[in-house]
């Protein structure tokens, strides 16, 4: 059995861990949300390619922008260190 950090946080932002073989309803649900993280990721960038394209683009649009990039680009992260945790070799 390995353990697995999930795609999501506790309410107080704490990493959430599975332990198991990988094969149960939390693991498949976990492959799901991480799906759809990284597929909302791809479409934020074509949409801050379409919104840094313009010449008039207000500060609240690109503040927005930024926090939405932000928030994206935790959960990539977070979905890389639980995809290179389980390729890691045990020890």
């Amino acid at each position: 059995m390995t353990g697995r950090l999930l795609p999501w946080t506790t309410v107080d932002g704490r990493p959430c861990h599975l332990v198991g073989d990988g094969t149960g309803y939390v693991s498949r649900l976990a492959d799901d949300i991480e799906a759809v993280q990284l597929d909302m990721a791809d479409a934020l960038l074509g949409h801050a390619a379409a919104l840094l394209a313009e010449r008039r683009v207000t500060s609240a649009e690109l503040r927005y922008l930024a926090l939405r990039l932000a928030e994206s680009l935790q959960d990539v992260k977070r979905v890389a260190e639980s995809r290179g945790a389980r390729c890691a070799p045990s020890p």
